[in-house]
C-alpha cells in the first residue's frame, strides 16, 4: 500500500513538472525605443497569371468562349445549325474571322448557333447582362434580324430579345437582358429570323455589374477579393506564360492593348501542359490585357509590376538553343520593354503614351518596377538580361529592374544566378519556392544571414505545398510562420507574392491556389486570410523582437515578429504557434511609456490540420476578432495551439 502511494505521489510530481514545463512562459523583448528598417509598401502583394482559367473564364467577366471565331478550330465553343459559314475578311485585322448566317431556304429549317461559355454560361436571377455584336447586312435586303436567347441546361429558353441589323457596314449593336432565373450551366443561342443573310463578329455577353462598372470589365466578386487583400504590389501577367511554350506564343503585351476587338488571340501555354488536367480550348483573348492590369493596380492602390520576356522561351519545355533569341538579335525584345515603360509613363504626345490616352487614361500609371525574365537559368539568362539592363538604365534610370534566381530556392542554378544578379546590379532578385510544410517551418530564418549590400529580395512565387496539395490549415499556418521572417528582414525583403492566385473548380491545372471559384461564387482559402492579415497589418517599421536576444524562429513552436505603424500609431505583433500546446508569452516593450491601451486580437486557428474552406463550408476557418487591454510596457498573451495571431496595440 505504501509503495503504491509513493508511486502515485511520484507520478503526480512528474505530471506537475511536465505541466509547469508546458505552461512555462517565454519572455519576449520588443525594442520600441529604436525602430528598425522601414517596411516597404510593396511588402505584401499579389501575383496574377492566366492559369486555372484565371483570366478568360475567371477574372475577365466575358461569358462567351471564342467570341471572334479565331481559335485554331474556328467554331470551338460553338454549335451551329442551318446555313452557317466562317469567313476571314472581317473588320478587325488581328481577328479577321466572322460567321455568316443565311436563310436555309425553308421556313422550318432554322439557321443559328449556340455558345457553351466557360463550363456553361451562368446567369443570376434579376441580374442584367449586356449582349453585344458587330454585325452587317450581307444580302440585298435593307434590314436583317435575329433572336438572342438564354437557354438553360434542359434546353429551355428563359430569356429572348430581338435585334435588327440596319446597315451593310460593320456596326456594333447591343442590348441588355435581365435574367429571369439563376442558371449555372446554360447556353447562349442565336436564331436567324430573316430571309437573307447577316454577318456577325465579336459576339459578347458581359454582366452589366462589373468591377467599377466598366463595359470590358472584371468579375466583381473576384476583383473585390483582390482589393480586400490591400496588396502593395501587383505582378502580372505571369509566370510561365511570359515565356510561352515557344517564342511565338510568349506573352506580347502590345497585342493586349488597343481596341479590344482587335487584340490578337494567343495560345495559353497551360492548355496542354498537364495531360491529367487537359484543356485544349484554353486560349488568351487578351480582353484582359496590360491596360486592364494597370487599371486594376491603380484601383487597388498597388504598385504595378509587369514582367517582360528576355528572349527565352520556357526552358523546361525546350532544349538548349532552339527557343533562344541570339544576344545580338534582342533589339525587338528590348524595344518592347522600353515601349512598355512609355505606355505606362509616357506623355500623351509620345507614341505609346498616346495609345494609353486613347484608351481612356491620359494620366501616367507611374510605373516604378520592371521584371525582365521569369524562371530562367544558366549563362544564357544573365547575358541577355545585361543587354536589357544597359538599355533601360540608359533611357530610364528611375526604373527598378528585377532579375531572377531561377526556378528553385537553392541548388546549382540558384547559387550561380545570385552572384550574377549582384554583378549586374539588379535592384531586386525574384526567388521562387513551392515547398512542403517542413521547409517553410525550418526556413523562417532564411533571410537573417543574407548579404545586406547586394540586391533586395522579391519572393515572387511561393506557396506551401502539402503532400495532398490542398489549401489546408497546416499549409496556411506554415506560411504564416515563415512570413515572420519576411517582416523581420524587411531591410532586405522588399516584395512578396503568393502564387498562383485563382483557380476555377472545373478547370484548374495547378493547386494549391489562393482563391477558388466557379461561374457564380468564390471561396477564399485559409491561405488567403493569412495573406490578408499580413497585408492589413504590414506596419511601417520593424521592431526588433527576441527572447534572450535571439529571434523567435520556431523555438517551442513559436514564430514571432513585430512592427510599428507610424501612420496609424500602432504596435503590431504577429505570432504563430505551430505546436499542439498553448504557449504564454510575456512581452516587454523597451522605451514604451506607461499607460493603458486598447488591443485588438485576431486569431486564425483550427484543431484539424487538414481542414479547408470549401464551397460547402466557405467559413470553415476564418479570422475571429477579440479585444483586451495592454498596460504600461508589458503585455502577457496566451497563444492557442496551432494558431496564427495578430495583436494590434493602439498607442
Amino acid at each position: 500500500m505504501r509503495t503504491t502511494k509513493l508511486l502515485a505521489i511520484a507520478i503526480l510530481s512528474i505530471l506537475l513538472n511536465l505541466s509547469h514545463i508546458n505552461a512555462q512562459s517565454k519572455n519576449v523583448v520588443v525594442d520600441f525605443k529604436k525602430p528598425g528598417a522601414p517596411i516597404q509598401n510593396t511588402m505584401y502583394g499579389i501575383f496574377f497569371e492566366d492559369i486555372n482559367y484565371g483570366a478568360d473564364g475567371g477574372l475577365y467577366a466575358e461569358k462567351i468562349k471564342n467570341r471572334s471565331f479565331d481559335f485554331p478550330q474556328n467554331l470551338m465553343g460553338w454549335n451551329i445549325f442551318g446555313k452557317v459559314t466562317v469567313k476571314n475578311d472581317g473588320p478587325f485585322q488581328n481577328n479577321p474571322n466572322y460567321v455568316r448566317l443565311a436563310h436555309s431556304g425553308h421556313d422550318h429549317k432554322h439557321t443559328g448557333l449556340e455558345n457553351e461559355g466557360f463550363f456553361g454560361i451562368t446567369v443570376e436571377k434579376d441580374a442584367e447582362y449586356r449582349f453585344s455584336v458587330w454585325a452587317r447586312v450581307a444580302s440585298d435586303n435593307a434590314n436583317e434580324s435575329f433572336r438572342v436567347e438564354l437557354v438553360d441546361r434542359d434546353n429551355h429558353p428563359f430569356g429572348a430579345e430581338n435585334i435588327t441589323i440596319d446597315s451593310k457596314e460593320w456596326k456594333k449593336y447591343q442590348l441588355v437582358f435581365k435574367a429571369r432565373k439563376t442558371e449555372m450551366k446554360g447556353k447562349l443561342r442565336i436564331f436567324f429570323t430573316s430571309k437573307g443573310a447577316v454577318d456577325l463578329e465579336h459576339i459578347s455577353l458581359f454582366p452589366v455589374e462589373t468591377w467599377k462598372g466598366r463595359e470590358n470589365g472584371l468579375r466583381k466578386d473576384l476583383a473585390q477579393a483582390l482589393y480586400d487583400l490591400k496588396p502593395g504590389v501587383f505582378r502580372f501577367p505571369g509566370g510561365c506564360i511570359v515565356e510561352g511554350t515557344d517564342l511565338e506564343t510568349r506573352y506580347d503585351w502590345k497585342n493586349s492593348v488597343g481596341q479590344v476587338e482587335n487584340r490578337k488571340l494567343n495560345e495559353n501555354r497551360w492548355h496542354y501542359t498537364f495531360t491529367n488536367r487537359f484543356n485544349p480550348d484554353y486560349f488568351q483573348t487578351y480582353g484582359l490585357g496590360f491596360y486592364e492590369y494597370f487599371l486594376l493596380a491603380e484601383d487597388m492602390g498597388s504598385e504595378p509590376l509587369p514582367i517582360v520576356n528576355v528572349g527565352l522561351a520556357c526552358q523546361y519545355q525546350n532544349g538548349c538553343c532552339e527557343a533562344h533569341v541570339a544576344v545580338g538579335d534582342l533589339h525587338e525584345y528590348v524595344q518592347d520593354a522600353l515601349d512598355l515603360i512609355e505606355f505606362a509613363n509616357g506623355s500623351v504626345t509620345s507614341k505609346w503614351g498616346k495609345v494609353r490616352a486613347d484608351m481612356g487614361h491620359p494620366a501616367p500609371f507611374n510605373l516604378k518596377f520592371l521584371g525582365v525574365g521569369n524562371e530562367q537559368w544558366g549563362p544564357e539568362y544573365p547575358e541577355r538580361l545585361e543587354v536589357f539592363m544597359k538599355a533601360i538604365r540608359t533611357k530610364h534610370p528611375e526604373i527598378k529592374i528585377i532579375g531572377s534566381s531561377g526556378p528553385q530556392s537553392e541548388g546549382k542554378d540558384f547559387e550561380y544566378l545570385w552572384p550574377e544578379m549582384k554583378r549586374l546590379k539588379v535592384d531586386l532578385v525574384d526567388e521562387h519556392y513551392y515547398r512542403p510544410e517542413k521547409w517553410f517551418l525550418e526556413g523562417a530564418a532564411r533571410y537573417d544571414s543574407y548579404d545586406r549590400k547586394g540586391p533586395k529580395v522579391f519572393a515572387g512565387e511561393y506557396a506551401c505545398h502539402p503532400r495532398n496539395r490542398k489549401n489546408n490549415f497546416e499549409s496556411a499556418l506554415s506560411e504564416a510562420a515563415f512570413m515572420t521572417g519576411f517582416e523581420r528582414n524587411a531591410d532586405i525583403v522588399h516584395m512578396t507574392t503568393y502564387a498562383p492566385l485563382f483557380a476555377h473548380v472545373d478547370g484548374w491545372q495547378w493547386r494549391p491556389d489562393l482563391i477558388w471559384f466557379d461561374n457564380l461564387k468564390s471561396v477564399k482559402s485559409i491561405n488567403y486570410y493569412v495573406q490578408q492579415l499580413y497585408g492589413h497589418n504590414a506596419g511601417t517599421h520593424v521592431l526588433k523582437t527576441s527572447e534572450n536576444k535571439v529571434p523567435l524562429t520556431g523555438q517551442e513552436g513559436i514564430y514571432a515578429s513585430s512592427a510599428l505603424d507610424k501612420k496609424k500609431n500602432e504596435i503590431i505583433l504577429k505570432i504563430a504557434n505551430v505546436s499542439s500546446e498553448k504557449r504564454t508569452l510575456n512581452y516587454t516593450f523597451t522605451g514604451l511609456k506607461k499607460g493603458e491601451r486598447k488591443v485588438t486580437h485576431t486569431i486564425l486557428t483550427s484543431a484539424d490540420a487538414d481542414i479547408e474552406n470549401t464551397f460547402e463550408n466557405p467559413n470553415a476557418v476564418v479570422p475571429s476578432i477579440g479585444s483586451m487591454l495592454q498596460k504600461d510596457n508589458t503585455f502577457e498573451v496566451e497563444i492557442a495551439p496551432r494558431s496564427f495571431n495578430v495583436y494590434v496595440i493602439k498607442l
